[in-house]
């Protein structure tokens, strides 16, 4: 029986990560953490009789406490509350499925109480590469992908370890504005940003995809966990999400992973790794498969993707500014505070004021973080 913790239970991937091991039947929770929604939450708990469950704030803790009452598990709150769930002593693998960068103390603590990671946080990878790395290797833990694009390269590359990669090639779907151009951008709705043509996902991530920010991020993210510079990743238009991203060795010969967009299959292949499983779903038919599209990403239209490999290339705190920036950008898109387009203007006015530190601690990270909300919230 294999345990797991899970952090960000409540969303996208929280949710499918639960509908596997409900397929699977040999996966026991032991803990899981969400936000805010503890309606859902308390079912899950009921369901998976996890023994600790977390949520953010003190006062939603106490109301699942009195909703729980008749079930024996323990509620925590805040950031000690995910690190309480971090490190479950009885748990194997931590899924870090919580989205932002209030998952990097969780899975730090995490990786120094040995635990594997089943990384779907993004962010963490993003602003700490430099730390996570290093640290999963000195405590002998494995970093295993769920972004189903790192997740493709990581299965492309397997059995063909010690072999020179040439180049990752990382496909994007070109997200539900693919093809405009700025000028077509200037009134774009919240909802018109969140119908993405192929993926189901959570709403900031689902914005990220829009602004092609989620690439960038992935850009960097891949750098970290595969160890190469950020110019020896290129980013491929595949229009139908069938490529989930390729690796090109030495001899020019490229490995891809093909399939269904379905995020259970990465979330399953994370947690049973090195062995696959029979998943329930849809096939890819060849037969009926009629093409392949490829191409280019607009940087001029999609600059952020231009500002990212910037980012990854200078490295220091100037990622965790990117990212911060989005962040709250995002945030501010979503309740209709700014317009779509102001995404972009914040995060590259943000990185344009900010004086890089390179090798930062993780104290200097997350103050590069405060200083750009500050910054933000000062906009007039």
């Amino acid at each position: 029986m294999k345990k797991i913790a899970i952090l960000g239970s409540t969303g996208s991937i929280g949710t499918q990560t639960l509908e596997v091991v409900r397929e699977n039947q040999d996966i026991e929770v032991c803990a899981l953490a969400a936000g805010s929604n503890i309606a859902r939450l308390e079912q899950q708990i009921r369901e998976f009789r996890p023994r600790l469950a977390a949520v953010w704030s003190e006062e939603k803790a106490r109301e699942l406490r009195i909703r729980t009452a008749d079930l024996p598990v323990e509620i925590v709150s805040g950031m000690e509350g995910l690190i309480q769930v971090a490190v479950l002593e009885e748990a194997e693998i931590l899924v870090t499925a919580i989205v932002g960068m209030i998952g990097l103390r969780p899975t730090i603590a995490a990786i120094k109480a040995g635990k594997d990671i089943a990384l779907a946080n993004k962010e963490t990878m993003v602003t700490a590469g430099h730390i996570i790395m290093p640290l999963a290797k000195e405590h002998k833990v494995s970093i295993l992908p769920v972004d189903s694009e790192h997740s493709a390269i990581f299965q492309s590359l397997q059995g063909n370890e010690g072999n020179k990669i040439q180049k990752i090639l990382l496909t994007a779907s070109g997200g539900p504005f693919r093809g405009k151009k700025q000028e077509d951008l200037l009134n774009v709705t919240v909802e018109d940003a969140l119908r993405h043509p192929n993926w189901s996902m959570g709403r900031k991530i689902t914005i990220d995809s829009s602004t092609l920010v989620n690439k960038g991020l992935e850009v960097i993210e891949a750098k970290w966990l595969f160890g190469v510079d950020v110019d020896q990743i290129q980013v491929v238009i595949q229009p139908q999400s069938v490529i989930h991203s390729m690796v090109e060795y030495e001899d020019g010969a490229v490995m891809a992973q093909l399939g269904t967009p379905d995020m259970k299959l990465p979330i399953q292949y994370a947690l049973y790794y090195p062995d696959r499983r029979y998943l329930p779903g849809e096939r890819l038919d060849f037969w009926t498969l009629s093409h392949l599209d490829f191409g280019k990403p607009d940087l001029d239209t999609f600059y952020c993707l231009a500002l990212a490999y910037e980012a990854g290339r200078a490295g220091g705190t100037l990622p965790t500014v990117f990212n911060a920036a989005n962040e709250l950008a995002v945030k501010k898109f979503l309740l209709k505070e700014i317009k779509y387009l102001e995404i972009m203007e914040i995060i590259e006015d943000c990185m344009r004021a900010h004086k890089n530190r390179p090798n930062p601690s993780l104290e200097e990270i997350l103050e590069a973080e405060a200083a750009t909300y500050e910054r933000i919230e000062s906009r007039r």
